[in-house]
């Protein structure tokens, strides 16, 4: 393991990057999550916007996005006038060519994160290593017995 020179809190691994939103930056404004870490399948970034701040209208032209609120809210209006407004654990796809902006309505900082692709899912892929079947079942029926019914 080892830490980035650029974002030195990172870890970087064989194959993973593990971090914290804060490790990217600090004030408002970008956190360049695909930069800090070395995502290439994806775009994706974090902003921090602070209270009665919006950030004006765009769109793309082949990437599709995905806003997830994290922290406090936002308005996100669409080109067609309409206003949505997403509060933590809120989630809006955009196609690429809709424009949108973003409006924190709130009185403290909005945290969200957007991730941007094209050309469309790729599918389950997920895989089990061999031997680790059983564990897998026994996990996944251990966390299903403790849900309240």
């Amino acid at each position: 393991m080892e830490a980035s020179t650029e974002y030195p809190t990172v870890t970087k691994g064989e194959g993973y990057a593990v971090g914290h939103l804060d490790d990217l930056g600090d004030g408002p404004g970008f956190r360049k999550v695909r930069k800090g870490l070395d995502v290439t399948a994806f775009g994706v970034n974090a902003i921090v916007l602070p209270a009665g701040l919006e950030s004006g209208f765009h769109y793309h032209d082949t990437q599709e996005e995905l806003y997830f609120v994290h922290r406090g809210a936002i308005e996100m209006e669409f080109g067609d006038g309409s206003v949505q407004r997403l509060g933590e654990g809120g989630l809006a796809r955009v196609d690429a060519a809709t424009l949108r902006k973003v409006r924190n309505p709130g009185d403290v900082d909005a945290v969200y994160l957007i991730a941007g692709g094209k050309d469309g899912y790729i599918g389950r892929d997920g895989r089990v290593p061999e031997g680790e079947e059983m564990m897998r079942v026994k996990a996944m029926h251990d966390l299903s017995a403790e849900q309240p019914k």
